[in-house]
């Protein structure tokens, strides 16, 4: 199943987003949102192990995305420019993790309310042109 390891980090990633959430709730506030990155990253570290993160950011493809984020986090951790920091790392975000959109996409409309918001033919229009198909990739 999941070692310990695994566990924690998964517990890690989610207190990073939660705190990257409640960061941007709390009008941008910058010690909130530099501790949910943090936290994201070392969650991530720990669920896929250090060899395999550096394998996926260091990817060719995702450079520019790899960049982007780490530069938003350190505009964000250095200066006071909350807003454009968040506009990078969301930039580089999306770079990194737009792959796996299509996927989420098509596991979230199989989830009971959620699937009957995003299966509702104006959000299903707009979700058209991210979501590659109905079958998951398992």
């Amino acid at each position: 199943m999941f070692t310990d390891q695994q566990k924690i980090g998964a517990m890690l990633s989610a207190m990073g987003l939660f705190f990257g959430f409640l960061g941007v709730l709390l009008f941008l506030d910058r010690n909130l949102l530099a501790l949910g990155n943090l936290l994201l990253v070392s969650g991530i570290v720990l669920i896929l192990g250090l060899q395999k993160t550096t394998k996926f950011f260091a990817q060719k493809k995702k450079i520019k995305g790899t960049i982007l984020f780490f530069f938003g986090i350190v505009v964000l951790l250095v200066t006071r420019w909350t807003f454009v920091g968040m506009v990078i790392e969301i930039f580089g975000f999306v770079n990194l993790f737009g792959d796996a959109f299509p996927i989420v996409i098509s596991i979230l409309r199989k989830l009971p309310i959620i699937g009957n918001i995003l299966n509702h033919p104006i959000v299903n229009r707009l979700l058209q042109k991210a979501d590659s198909g109905n079958e998951l990739p398992f």
